[in-house]
């Protein structure tokens, strides 16, 4: 298992050695920064700490500053654990960077949807609309809640509510191709998240199909 910190530059289409057209994702990965190892003695689990991106000085926490003193770094802006490595290869402050990953190997994303702020049933659950003729009275409600009896909504029903904004995990993804000068990583596919959105690329849990 490895993983890497990195930013959804976007989406653009490139040409494979056959001469087909994949469509990928461009991540800038890294490079990163190792502020922490945690162990089994001390912590309970194996992972290390990771951080992109540095922060300025004044726009840390004192807490921030301590705890990125002891890897003898800045403040870095995002902080994410990556579990299932081998800690003893990795130093603290050492740097990680795109060639962490190789072409033709397979990745799991992790990232945060676009919040689509509050939407209704259709929008949200994709729910069709009740009749549009006149004298229909409902046109884009829920529908029914239920039986009458219990006299309560059961839980998972489909209602309107905040839609978006959450961590989504994108698996078994292809990475066509590496760019080390430029840190770049371009996965196949769509991963989650906003342009600019900070994401993380980690080893495949579950093997390509």
């Amino acid at each position: 298992m490895k993983g890497i910190l990195g930013k959804k530059i976007g989406m653009t289409q490139v040409f494979n050695e056959d001469g087909t057209v994949a469509t990928v994702t461009v991540v800038e990965a890294g490079p990163c920064v190792v502020l922490q190892k945690k162990e089994i003695g001390t912590d309970g689990y194996e992972a290390i700490q990771i951080g992109l991106k540095e922060k300025k000085e004044h726009r840390a926490t004192r807490p921030e500053m301590g705890h990125a003193k002891k890897a003898g770094v800045a403040p870095q802006h995002f902080v994410k654990e990556i579990r299932g490595v081998d800690v003893a290869s990795y130093e603290l402050g050492s740097v990680l960077k795109a060639d962490l990953f190789a072409a033709g190997e397979f990745v799991d994303v992790v990232g945060t949807s676009k919040g689509k702020g509050f939407a209704g049933a259709i929008k949200r659950h994709n729910q069709s609309r009740g009749p549009m003729s006149h004298g229909s009275r409902y046109h884009r409600g829920p529908g029914s809640l239920g039986a009458v009896a219990p006299n309560r909504v059961f839980k998972g029903q489909t209602l309107p509510g905040q839609m978006g904004h959450e961590r989504i995990t994108t698996q078994n993804l292809e990475v066509v191709r590496v760019d080390v000068d430029k840190n770049l990583i371009l996965v196949k596919g769509s991963i989650p998240g906003p342009k600019n959105g900070y994401v993380i690329v980690k080893s495949s849990v579950k093997k390509s199909v």
